[in-house]
């Protein structure tokens, strides 16, 4: 019996062990880093149908996130955003020591109580998605990491130009810190995935 008990007991314990050891890693990546297969598993997991309505849970977030920050103006909170210019980049950064790109996002937006989420993966479904050339102040617009191949949400900016003008966005770069860069004609226009209307 003593046997028997062993057999069954030794994996079970074996695969604690390891599971106690194994290091605990998040779904945040950095806007630079060419690591996405945690966030291409989070953005599949959201895409995918609530098991109990069968409704997509994105359209559930969004509808609910929009209508909670809706009377925030973006005049102020890209003039705060634009005090940040400077700050360091430091990856999971989220204050003026140092800030990573949804970061910096999360803490400017928070600043102005508007509930956007903190990775750049969960900022790319935040509000509702608006065309490229509407983009006005005060949006969120999404790029992929360094690695364009892989079309998936890894960096994150804050719109600052009008509409009809050329994307200008400030953000947390790790070549630079926080800065203003542009869309058009740079090598953003090649990793642009999205607008968010987030405001």
């Amino acid at each position: 019996m003593k046997k028997i008990f062993l057999a069954f007991a030794a994996p079970v314990l074996l695969l604690l062990i390891i599971l106690a050891v194994k290091p605990d890693y998040t779904a945040e990546t950095a806007q630079d880093l060419p690591v996405v297969h945690q966030t291409v598993t989070l953005t599949k997991n959201l895409h995918a149908p609530d098991a109990k309505t069968g409704k997509s849970r994105i359209a559930k977030e969004d509808k609910s996130w929009y209508k909670a920050s809706g009377a925030v103006s973006a005049e102020p909170l890209i003039a705060y955003a634009l005090t940040l210019i400077g700050s360091p980049y430091v990856y999971g950064g989220t204050s003026r020591d140092g800030f990573d790109c949804s970061g910096f996002t999360s803490h400017v937006f928070e600043k102005f109580d508007v509930p956007v989420s903190r990775s750049s993966t969960t900022q790319a479904l935040d509000g509702v998605p608006v065309a490229k050339e509407d983009a006005q102040p005060g949006d969120l617009v999404i790029f992929t990491g360094t690695d364009m191949q892989v079309r998936e949400p890894g960096h994150v900016g804050i719109v600052i130009a009008t509409p009809g003008d050329t994307i200008e966005f400030v953000h947390s770069s790790s070549n630079g810190g926080v800065k203003i860069s542009k869309v058009q004609g740079t090598r953003y226009d090649d990793r642009f995935l999205d607008v968010r209307r987030v405001l």
